[in-house]
């Protein structure tokens, strides 16, 4: 290069101390700054469309309303898939977006789909509430609180929480508050059939006189000269008691309803989804952050606007704290900072032990400064401090100071030859600046799949890409702008005859290199044939997508038969809950009932609201606990709740998946599904690794069907709606008005009473008004039988859909099962008949999608690469000698996984795409050395052994530096994978680049003229 930057540098020493200065003051404040969080952000491509039609069944659901809201969204642009649920008088369709889709792409994907949806609302049947949408289903509340009370109501504790809510809305940062658990209160007006009969009132004139008394309506306002007077008419229900003093007339006399019916205040019946904590009643407030926030800072405040509140509650209601995520962040990062200055001071030990006191004191300030410029550049760009954005820092910081110790070693050797500390300064740039930016662009173009793959799992990765991109171009300013400057300013010249000679390290390479070149084509066939055993034993290293989470929460999953009712599954979280108390591995936890656990945890896989199901967020007092507390919960849930489908598992890293093995069943017909689904379950069985095979639904629920006579209903002057509206009201209660009660709404339902309300046979004898204002009884122009339906259908794109579910045993791997079961699978999908099939879900379907992504960026990272490569090595024979090193790295990659029992899963491998570009950059110098050397006059040989023995020091301090950067992360469950595959392909590959390189550019070499200009400018 004609324009040094050292040598400007130099020059402007003044002005280069001040640029350093700037860059640790923005890099400390940044730090200060950065936003803290669990997880990087991705987005929830879901959005959730609902919409009601009471009274409907599942078929007229299916037919009328899903079938016509879905055909319509299968327009939506960039969808992947559409899949819904149906029930009686209900439908939820989820809606997928590809895991292409940019985050500023799916808010205009989502007013799509509400403008499209909302065009064809007309087409829907008439009394089709809906349909609504849910756009914010992803939405994250890391802070949960549970409130219980002692002597105090549910309305009370109610109250207490709504303006505790009110409060922490005004802490900053908070975004969104919701309330769990809490029961909307009903006043129930319940009257018995028989004696409205007896007495001759006519049901329908009882409702319609509640209606119009409690009415608002503008009754007029008056205007004179001076004044406005509003005109207000009483008669609004302000109480239960307003309404019991209500009078009928009924045949010349009065009647007060509390005469005639029993007026009671109460609460949803049955009741809506509740809420549990520690075993007892509660009423939840589940808090989320503002995007961008800090969620230390958020816990903090939180914590002190609730000391606070809490001081001014009446004794007997008692906060709990349910799920704290700002103390699991706060844990998170600091051991991962552990994990940085450990890295930092493993690295450090090496530069001061190989490179001497005064140069491993440059590679010590080039690490802070480097440090603080990419926390800067961080706050820049928006990247938090997170689990991945902090891994990265640990896996670049042995790669960032590779070009400070080249640089530092390069000056130091010219020192020794005598040449001015100016002159020494500026020779690394002018020799190895070039090499030094291709080598780092190559590691760069490494990393390029984690950052460019569009999938949910690439999203979620992403600034792994970003962090170690941005520390390696920062390293490479910082090794030739501020490290020249820094050795000026602390290096001296060795002392004249205090060089020292090869020490036996090198001494012995030098023997093993000499060996290998005189065996050239025995060395260059045991590398391929240790290549080949490697690819070979891959299969032997177990699979996985992502592993589980290290956090000591539990989630139980408990789903009763899909008829149940909610008062059923409340009856079995209570007996589960009983289970809990007192367990001393128990720290806490909490019960949701007819819901799933709101989403706490970002890779959450949130289930809706349904009255069979129960989930239980058990949080363990440490990892250990929570697996002895697992076994034996899984016990418990075995012995004493059989009838229950239940799931004990920990949280999940990356995307959410669900059941880790999943075949999904599609077909037109239902019966023909559920056939294949039964066959699918009994192959599932067959293996020895799955356990707890269930259906996400196929049992069929008992149904109540009346016939009507329509005739005879006619002469007595009834219609199906009439008749219809009778049974609501009796049965369920229909909500006839409402009382104003401070900001609540209460309806006010009308229905019969308990006795009558409950049994067949008082349905056969319920007494139905004639417009003439006599009854007759049910039974005298219907009958009555059971009949089977399915309570509910899921569907996907269109389709009818049965997923077979299972868990794995506890040390297996969902991938094992499905490569077992492959053969079996194949075959039934083979006599399937037409239009039906089976299908993988769940763990390894998304395992597949997230790798077709990335392999689907391979190309690009190859482009760059050999673009790099070619414009730094201009010639291919020498690209095909670099890149020929490159895949070597899968020998250590396999050694390390088998060695250390650590799957081969998503993480691992954009660690082995990384690995690649690591060993390409060592390739391009060794390479650019021999060719150096050789334009010196050297022979082939001499050249070769010269170049590698130059360079044998900084290569092997560099991969030393980054195997043993990598100890403090490597046993971690995230990183774990990536740090072995890393460490062990660096190792074998540095030993091979070292080896087998000169050993094949010998066995190339021929009579090919060297190019003189690889490494510097």
């Amino acid at each position: 290069m004609r324009f040094n930057l050292s040598q400007w540098a130099i020059r402007e020493r003044s002005l280069v101390i001040f640029f350093m200065i700037v860059a640790i003051v923005a890099g400390l404040f940044s730090y200060a700054r950065l936003g803290r969080s669990e997880d990087p952000s991705f987005i929830i491509k879901t959005m959730v469309v609902q919409a009601a039609w009471p009274g409907a069944s599942v078929e007229d659901m299916l037919e009328q309303v899903t079938e016509r809201i879905e055909r319509r969204l299968q327009e939506t642009p960039k969808l992947d898939f559409i899949r819904s649920y149906t029930r009686p008088g209900v439908t939820t369709i989820f809606v997928n977006l590809e895991g292409a889709t940019t985050a500023s792409e799916v808010p205009d994907l989502w007013y799509h789909v509400r403008k499209s949806v909302s065009d064809m609302r007309h087409t829907l049947p008439a009394g089709v509430i809906g349909p609504g949408f849910n756009d914010e289903f992803g939405d994250t509340f890391g802070l949960i609180y549970g409130f219980t009370a002692d002597g105090f109501t549910h309305r009370e504790l109610r109250d207490y929480v709504e303006e505790v809510r009110s409060k922490l809305l005004h802490v900053p940062d908070v975004s969104k508050i919701e309330i769990l658990g809490a029961q909307d209160e009903r006043i129930f007006v319940e009257f018995s059939m028989q004696e409205l009969a007896s007495l001759g009132i006519n049901r329908s004139a009882l409702i319609a006189a509640l209606q119009a008394q409690n009415v608002v309506q503008p009754a007029g306002t008056i205007q004179t000269g001076d004044e406005k007077l509003a005109i207000q008419v009483s008669g609004a229900f302000g109480s239960e008691d307003d309404i019991r003093d209500i009078n009928f007339a009924v045949d010349g006399r009065m009647l007060r309803l509390a005469d005639i019916a029993t007026v009671r205040r109460g609460f949803a019946d049955p009741p809506q989804p509740l809420f549990r904590t520690n075993g007892e009643p509660a009423i939840g407030l589940a808090i989320a952050m503002r995007e961008g926030g800090d969620i230390l800072t958020l816990g903090r405040n939180i914590d002190t606007a609730m000391a606070e509140i809490t001081a001014d509650m009446p004794i007997g209601i008692e906060p709990h704290l349910v799920a704290d995520q700002a103390v699991t962040v706060k844990g998170s990062i600091a051991e991962f900072m552990e994990s940085l200055w450990q890295a930092v001071a493993i690295i450090l030990a090496i530069s001061f032990l190989s490179l001497g006191v005064r140069p491993g004191l440059i590679v010590a300030l080039a690490i802070p400064l480097t440090l603080a410029i990419v926390f800067a550049v961080m706050q820049l760009v928006g990247i938090d401090m997170q689990r991945i954005s902090l891994g990265a820092l640990i896996i670049a910081l042995a790669l960032m100071v590779d070009d400070a110790m080249t640089t530092t070693d390069a000056t130091l050797n010219r020192l020794a030859l005598g040449e001015p500390k100016e002159v020494a300064g500026i020779y690394a740039f002018k020799t190895y600046a070039v090499a030094m930016l291709a080598g780092t662009l190559v590691t760069i173009a490494g990393f390029v799949p984690i950052g460019f793959a569009r999938s949910s799992a690439g999203e979620y990765t992403f600034s792994l890409f970003a962090v170690v991109s941005i520390a390696l171009l920062v390293s490479w300013v910082v090794a030739v702008v501020f490290a020249p400057l820094l050795g000026l300013a602390i290096l001296k010249p060795p002392k004249p005859g205090s060089a020292k000679g090869p020490g036996a390290v090198e001494r012995a390479y030098r023997r093993m290199l000499s060996a290998a070149l005189t065996a050239r084509w025995l060395t260059i066939g045991l590398t391929v044939g240790a290549f080949v055993l490697s690819i070979l034993a891959i299969p032997l290293i177990p699979q996985q997508f992502f592993p589980s989470s290290d956090r000591p929460e539990l989630l139980v999953d408990l789903s009763l038969p899909q008829n149940a009712s909610i008062y059923a599954t409340q009856d079995v979280a209570q007996r589960f809950d009983a289970t809990l108390k007192d367990d001393p591995d128990v720290a806490r936890w909490s019960t949701y009932v007819g819901q799933g656990a709101v989403r706490f945890y970002l890779p959450l896989n949130a289930q809706l609201p349904n009255d069979f199901f129960a989930q239980a967020v058990v949080v363990a007092k440490d990892v250990e606990a929570r697996q002895r507390l697992q076994d034996k919960l899984e016990k418990t849930l075995a012995d004493h709740f059989p009838a229950v489908v239940a799931r004990v598992y920990p949280l999940e890293l990356g995307p959410p998946v669900g059941w880790p093995i999943q075949y999904r069943v599609s077909g037109p017909e239902l019966t023909q599904v559920r056939d294949i689904a039964f066959k699918v379950a009994e192959i599932i069985a067959t293996s020895p690794y799955a356990e707890k095979v269930n259906y996400d639904w196929i049992d069929p629920a008992r149904e109540i069907r009346i016939r009507v006579n329509q005739d005879e209903a006619r002469q007595l002057g009834l219609s199906t709606q009439t008749i219809a509206n009778v049974l609501n009201t009796v049965v369920s209660g229909a909500p006839v008005t409402q009382v104003r009660d401070d900001i609540h709404l209460v309806d006010v339902v009308v229905r019969a009473t308990d006795e009558q309300r409950v049994s067949l046979d008082t349905l056969r004898t319920l007494q139905v008004p004639l417009p003439n204002g006599r009854t007759v009884a049910l039974s005298q122009f219907a009958t009555f039988d059971y009949e089977q339906t399915y309570p509910l259908v899921w569907r996907r794109d269109r389709v009818p859909t049965l997923t077979v579910q299972a868990d794995v045993k506890p040390g297996q791997l969902p991938e094992t099962v499905v490569r077992g079961l492959e053969p079996q699978f194949a075959a039934l999908n083979a006599g399937l008949p037409r239009g039906y099939k089976v299908v993988v879900g769940g763990t390894v379907e998304e395992s597949a999608k997230s790798l077709a992504s990335v392999v689907a960026v391979v190309p690009l990272m190859l482009l760059i690469m050999l673009t790099v490569l070619m414009a730094q090595l201009r010639r291919f024979r020498l690209l095909l000698l670099v890149l020929s090193v490159g895949p070597l790295g899968m020998i250590g990659v396999v050694l390390a996984l088998l060695l250390s029992n650590r799957p081969l899963g998503f993480v691992a491998i954009l660690g082995i795409l990384a690995l690649l570009g690591m060993i390409i950059k060592n390739a391009v110098i060794l390479i650019g050395q021999i060719e150096a050397e050789r334009a010196a006059g050297k022979n082939v040989r001499e050249a070769v052994t010269d170049a590698c023995v130059t360079r044998f020091r900084p290569i092997m301090l560099t991969a030393v530096s980054t195997v043993l950067g990598m100890i403090p992360i490597a046993p971690t469950v995230f990183w774990g994978p990536m740090a072995f595959a890393i460490m062990g392909g660096l190792m074998i590959a540095t030993v091979l680049t070292l080896i087998f390189l000169p050993a094949l550019y010998l066995a190339t070499a021929g009579r090919e003229k060297p190019t003189a200009s690889l490494s510097g400018g």
